[in-house]
């Protein structure tokens, strides 16, 4: 499978992100502790808002651990949001455009899982995409497909409903080609502004997914701990795993929930997809 993070807050180094935590996504990339895969080294991406609206995407089909570019761009590029992932390939090709995070205007998006039976629901899965849609998808995974089904669903108006219909859908069409159980799934969006990020399985168990808990409590909690003071009171994480082994500083998103966070502030609903 893969592994993911997303970062809101101020701005911070993408090296403090990826490379410096004792669990970094990198170390990550060859040590999973949490993943259906030990390694992660079928290519990585990061997303991140800058000056602009549109976020910038950078993207290899080379392992995180072994890119020297990531290197030289984590260590000079800062952001306020930032999106990352290591991709451990179920079966598509190992390419920079099924590579993530993958991006339609100014919004990002991220998948950790599988849908079970695939290749018998792609043309169905792709039928439904609306017209205007369709020409963007560029790669061959079925985390892209979920993309802009949600996007046709109705993303840009309301994330938590469209992917609620987007993976009822899924669902409702692998059962038609004789999969009960088709998706398995952490996904994480974003329109610059907010995350929302999803934890749900046809199976009722999820793959790993957690939240920080709020800085303000952890900096007193840690009062010598220098990269606490060096993050807004809003800084927050959503990560595929623990970035480390602060106590007290994760917190398990329950299965079949939506995080969404705006700022400093966080709400959890649950999550049910809805069928066609």
């Amino acid at each position: 499978m893969c592994r993911w993070l997303a970062y809101s807050g101020s701005p911070v180094l993408l090296e403090d992100l990826l490379f410096k935590p004792r669990n970094s996504l990198v170390v990550q990339s060859k040590h999973s502790k949490l993943g259906a895969t030990t390694t992660n080294g079928d290519g990585f991406g990061v997303g991140w808002y800058g000056a602009r609206d549109i976020p910038g995407v950078f993207r290899s089909t080379e392992p995180a651990w072994n890119d020297r570019n990531l290197q030289e761009l984590s260590a000079l590029a800062s952001s306020r949001r930032v999106f990352a992932h290591i991709r451990a390939s179920t079966g598509s090709a190992v390419q920079q455009t099924n590579c993530h995070p993958f991006r339609h205007d100014r919004w990002l998006w991220m998948h950790n899982g599988m849908l079970s039976g695939y290749p018998a629901m792609k043309r169905d899965l792709a039928m439904a995409v609306e017209p205007a849609l369709f020409n963007q998808i560029e790669g061959s995974t079925d985390s892209e497909m979920m993309f802009f089904l949600a996007l046709t669903f109705g993303l840009l108006d309301d994330p938590p409903a469209a992917v609620a219909r987007a993976v009822g859908f899924v669902e409702a069409t692998g059962r038609h080609h004789g999969v009960e159980q088709p998706v398995q799934m952490t996904v994480a969006t974003t329109d610059g502004d907010t995350t929302w990020a999803f934890r749900y399985s046809s199976v009722g168990a999820s793959r790993s997914l957690f939240h920080s808990t709020d800085v303000s409590t952890l900096r007193a909690q840690y009062p010598d701990n220098p990269v606490l003071h060096d993050l807004s009171d809003d800084a927050r994480l959503v990560v595929s795993e623990p970035l480390g082994d602060l106590r007290g500083a994760w917190r398990e998103v329950p299965e079949a929930s939506c995080l969404i966070v705006h700022g400093g502030q966080e709400e959890l609903r649950p999550f049910t997809p809805v069928q066609p």
